[in-house]
């Protein structure tokens, strides 16, 4: 156990658990300013699974609990923009770098892979750019044959819908 230091100044012994109780409500809505509401809960709660993981001796060391909780808060909203921004590069790159690439030289059909999603996208190139049976793509994606008919058909249905 630790001795903390409450936010009204009201001093005691807090364990991470303990911790979780007394300020998970101020940090969601900390976490909410800096990720937004949908994502704030599983924010905190990853911060603290953490933490937990982390273990108690490292929890034993922290002089001022809530501000290395609000630390550790600002830290994996962080980390989870810098991932989003990533991804969303990524993503948003795809169809120009196919694009240049002399693969599609329609514009129509850019915008319609766009609306795919990265795995959906890979089904539909393998299959029908590469002209690959639905087997080797499963090999390639490593899924299972399945999941490359589903990737598919929810990939044939947005580009029908997109396209039409």
């Amino acid at each position: 156990m630790r001795r903390v230091r409450h936010r009204f100044g009201v001093e005691g012994s807090c364990t991470l658990e303990e911790a979780y109780g007394k300020w998970s409500g101020d940090l969601v809505m900390y976490a909410a300013a800096l990720v937004g509401s949908t994502d704030a809960p599983d924010l905190v709660a990853d911060t603290f699974a953490v933490l937990i993981r982390r273990g108690d001796d490292q929890w034993a060391q922290v002089r001022d609990a809530r501000a290395y909780l609000f630390r550790s808060v600002t830290n994996s909203a962080r980390m989870l923009v810098r991932s989003r921004s990533r991804r969303h590069e990524r993503e948003r790159a795809w169809p120009t770098v196919v694009a240049h690439g002399e693969l599609l030289g329609d514009p129509a059909v850019v915008a319609a892979l766009a609306q795919l999603s990265v795995r959906q996208r890979a089904a539909v190139f393998l299959t029908y750019w590469e002209d690959l049976g639905t087997a080797e793509v499963a090999r390639r994606m490593d899924v299972s044959e399945g999941a490359v008919k589903r990737h598919l058909a929810r990939g044939r249905s947005v580009l029908r819908e997109v396209l039409a």
